[in-house]
């Protein structure tokens, strides 16, 4: 349960970085906020501070921002300009409280990902690959399982080798679900391999001072970010890849159940999907309203609310029907 709750208020407080970018961008530029939910309605509570709405709602994941006239109503907009309204600041502007959202994503991504330095993680013992005649195979283990270990990968190896000969328990991670083996490496090696038949792979990262660590995690952020988008391109290629929200929970849970460091990685690597999935050129998405405001500013006038409107229920009929696709192959390989 600790586990769940975690992965939860992890992904949560992700979704409500992403809309407190917008927010803070609209009061930089004096645009009126009207709404700032936390979770989804129907409201539980709701307090009025200021000229903004603050609401807690039933639907716990995620968060909103309504902004004040953010969406054209007419082919002219406004009879006369509101600077109070979102439709009707300069495009820069609107771009900029756009893009807000993917840039906090960026930036608790990056120090998600740096406080891992700081901290340090606990190495991680990964089976490579299994020789099917080998003590691991015979035991059920499969490659790809994780396997928990509080030492270096080496004392690992040592530990298995001390105990040649004698049932040893390992306790495993696949799939987001822990589980237990009982094995007995093998006295003798046979040809070349070690006592369990495996080829392991051991990572960890040693603990970083404040700067070390924050520029590390700024490095291996936007490898972490060249790698999403390069992978973009395999969800064509190859669409049984994708793995949606009930795959990543799973995962999330999963990885809780190894320790808290773990969980970090896995929310700083969302964080930074969600960076670079937001602004993808989608209607629906930021990067969709982003587009529509770079085509106006080029063609000089905005769209019609008409086309807005068909477009963005276009794009997010598509991810609704992705979404719902994932989800269904999600469920498909737990069963």
């Amino acid at each position: 349960m600790l586990s769940i709750l975690t992965v939860l208020i992890g992904l949560s407080l992700l979704i409500i970085i992403h809309e407190l970018g917008h927010f803070w961008a609209a009061k930089y530029f004096n645009i009126l906020v009207e709404e700032f939910g936390f979770g989804f309605p129907p409201r539980l509570i709701k307090k009025k501070i200021g000229e903004t709405l603050y609401s807690l709602n039933l639907l716990p994941l995620g968060g909103y921002v309504k902004l004040h006239g953010e969406f054209r109503k007419s082919e002219d907009g406004h009879p006369e300009l509101d600077p109070r309204s979102f439709i009707d600041q300069k495009a820069g502007r609107r771009a900029i409280v756009i893009v807000a959202g993917c840039l906090m994503n960026f930036l608790a991504g990056w120090l998600i990902v740096s406080s891992i330095f700081w901290i340090g993680s606990p190495t991680i013992i990964m089976i490579e690959s299994i020789n099917k005649n080998g003590p691991a195979a015979a035991a059920g283990m499969q490659t790809g399982d994780l396997v928990k270990w509080s030492g270096e990968a080496n004392d690992f190896i040592n530990f298995v080798k001390n105990n040649r000969g004698r049932d040893i328990n390992l306790n495993l991670l696949r799939d987001g679900q822990s589980l237990t083996v009982q094995i007995r490496p093998r006295i003798e090696d046979v040809n070349g391999e070690g006592p369990l038949g495996v080829i392991v792979r051991g990572g960890g990262v040693p603990r970083h001072g404040f700067l070390s660590g924050l520029m590390n995690g700024l490095l291996t952020s936007l490898s972490i970010v060249a790698a999403i988008v390069t992978g973009i391109y395999q969800i064509f290629v190859s669409p049984q890849n994708i793995v949606g929200p009930v795959g990543i929970f799973n995962v999330a849970v999963g990885m809780g159940e190894m320790g808290l460091v773990y969980v970090l990685q896995l929310l700083g690597l969302i964080s930074l999907n969600l960076a670079v999935l937001n602004i993808l050129p989608i209607p629906a998405l930021d990067g969709g309203r982003l587009l529509f405001i770079i085509i106006e500013k080029i063609r000089g006038k905005a769209f019609s609310p008409k086309t807005e409107i068909a477009a963005n229920g276009w794009g997010f009929a598509i991810l609704i029907t992705l979404l719902l696709v994932v989800t269904f192959k999600d469920v498909a390989n737990l069963l």
